[in-house]
C-alpha cells in the first residue's frame, strides 16, 4: 500500500473508471464488471470514478462491484461537472448546495454509506475555493466522506484549500507528455504532505504506441484534444519512439515504461504518486502492474525527460479547464 495524505492508504497503482464508459466508444457493461473484478483480484484496490462519467452509469457499475467487495476497495469519486465527457460539459458547480446534492446522489448510485476520497473535479471560478472546501469538510463531519481531494488545481488553490481542511490527494493529468504540473502544484503538494494521483498517465493511450489518432471514432473524446489533431499527433510520434526505445532496453512494454517513469518522477520530486490508468481489457491491467517492478537508470530517465520536450499541442482545448491555464 502507498500512503497518500491525511492517512489514506491505497494500492500502488489505481484504476481509472472513465474508460469503462462510452467516452472512447461503446462498452459492454457485463464485460466492464469483469474488468473491475479482475483489477481487484490482481491487487488494484484503488478505484476512481466520477458522478459525470456515463451520466452516473459508471458509479452504478462500480456499485455492483462494491456490493460484493466493499472492504477490498478504496473508492474515489468526484463532483462539479455538469454534462458528460462524450457529449460535452455544460457547467461547473462548486457551491455548497450543489455539493450536498451531489454527494447524496453518488452515495445512492454507488450503494455505499461513505466515500473514501471525494474530489472537487474542476474549479468553478465563481466560487472561492475556501467556501467549496468548507462545504466538503461538512461531509467529513457528517460521516459521508472520509478524505478530501482536489482535481486540476493550482498551487495557490491547493494551499488555500489545505488551510481549511487536510487534503489527501491532488488529481491532475501527469505523464511523460503532460508535465506542466511539475512547475507549481507538485512542489506545493510535496511541501504540504499531499499525495498525487495522475490521471491519463499513458497520455490517453497515446504513449502505449497503440493509438492511431487518425482512426479515432466520431464519438471518441480525444478528437477534441489539440495534441490528437493530425499534425500534432504525427509530430508526437517522436515521443512514442523514445518511450519504445527505452522499453526495448528494459525488455518491457511502452505502457510499463511510461508508468515506471511516473513512479520514478514521484520519488525524484519527493511525494507519493499513484497513477490511475484505465482500460477495458483485463490483460492490460496485468501489463500495467508490471511497471511496479521496473527500475529505470539515470540515462533512461534522462532520455524520457528529453522526449517530453518534443510534445506538440496542448493537453486541453480550454486552458482554464486545467491548472496549466491558471498558474
Amino acid at each position: 500500500m502507498v500512503a497518500l495524505g491525511n492517512g489514506l492508504d491505497v494500492s500502488p497503482l489505481g484504476f481509472g473508471g472513465m474508460a469503462l464508459t462510452p467516452v472512447y466508444g461503446e462498452v459492454d457493461p457485463a464485460d466492464a464488471l469483469k474488468t473491475l473484478h479482475h483489477a481487484v483480484d490482481s491487487g488494484v484496490s484503488f478505484i476512481d470514478t466520477a458522478d459525470v462519467y456515463g451520466g452516473g452509469s459508471n458509479e452504478e457499475l462500480i456499485g455492483r462491484l462494491l456490493r460484493e467487495r466493499r472492504d477490498e476497495v478504496q473508492l474515489a469519486t468526484k463532483f462539479a461537472l455538469v454534462g458528460n465527457p462524450a457529449g460535452g460539459y455544460t457547467d461547473i458547480r462548486n457551491d455548497a448546495a450543489y455539493i450536498r446534492q451531489a454527494v447524496d446522489r453518488s452515495l445512492q448510485r454507488l450503494g455505499i454509506d461513505v466515500i473514501d476520497l471525494y474530489y472537487m473535479h474542476r474549479r468553478d471560478l465563481r466560487v472561492p475555493i475556501v467556501e467549496t472546501v468548507e462545504a466538503m469538510a461538512e461531509l467529513v463531519q457528517q460521516g459521508k466522506v472520509r478524505h478530501l481531494g482536489l482535481s486540476e488545481v493550482t498551487a495557490r488553490e491547493l494551499e488555500d484549500a489545505f488551510a481549511v481542511h487536510p487534503i489527501a490527494a491532488v488529481q491532475s493529468e501527469w505523464s511523460i507528455w503532460s508535465r506542466d504540473v511539475e512547475r507549481n502544484v507538485v512542489p506545493a503538494a510535496a511541501a504540504l504532505g499531499v499525495g498525487f494521483v495522475p490521471y491519463s498517465p499513458l497520455g490517453r493511450g497515446f504513449l502505449t504506441g497503440t493509438v492511431d489518432a487518425a482512426s479515432l471514432g466520431d464519438n471518441d473524446f480525444r478528437r477534441r484534444i489539440p495534441r490528437f489533431s493530425p499534425d500534432a499527433a504525427s509530430a508526437n510520434q517522436a515521443v512514442v519512439s523514445a518511450v519504445r526505445s527505452v522499453a526495448g532496453d528494459l525488455g518491457a512494454t511502452p505502457a510499463q515504461t511510461a508508468l515506471a517513469w511516473l513512479l520514478a518522477q514521484g520519488k525524484r520530486l519527493g511525494l507519493p504518486v499513484v497513477p490511475i490508468p484505465g482500460t477495458r481489457k483485463r490483460h492490460r491491467i496485468d501489463e500495467n502492474l508490471g511497471a511496479l517492478a521496473l527500475d529505470l537508470t539515470p540515462a533512461q530517465l534522462d532520455a524520457l525527460d528529453a522526449a517530453s520536450d518534443a510534445v506538440v499541442g496542448s493537453r486541453s482545448a480550454d486552458p482554464q479547464w486545467v491548472s496549466e491555464g491558471r498558474e
